[in-house]
């Protein structure tokens, strides 16, 4: 029996477009958030935090290459229901 392998370019044209290890869509929002925080309160340290957290992100992406898209789909499709303290989970919405 041959060992299960995996073929180089089919497991890089399956990953999300990225840029710098992480989704290019978080890379965006990142962006527009960080600018416009800093523009509210004009201070470097939301630059070191937007730094930081496309760190944490590519730190999260090393594993999993569409983490980002995953938690997008978890958030909106298992939304928190009203009595969530009660049942101990949330439900889903097909």
């Amino acid at each position: 029996m041959d060992p299960l392998r995996s073929d180089p370019l089919f497991v890089a044209m399956t990953r999300p477009v990225t840029l710098a290890g992480v989704p290019y869509g978080f890379v965006i929002g990142n962006v527009i958030v960080v600018l416009e925080l800093f523009l509210i309160f004009r201070t470097p340290w939301v630059i070191v935090a937007g730094l930081l957290g496309h760190a944490l992100c590519w730190l999260g992406c090393l594993r999993e290459p569409r983490l980002v898209d995953l938690w997008l789909v978890r958030a909106r499709k298992c939304p928190r229901v009203k009595n969530r303290r009660y049942w101990q989970c949330n439900s889903y919405r097909p």
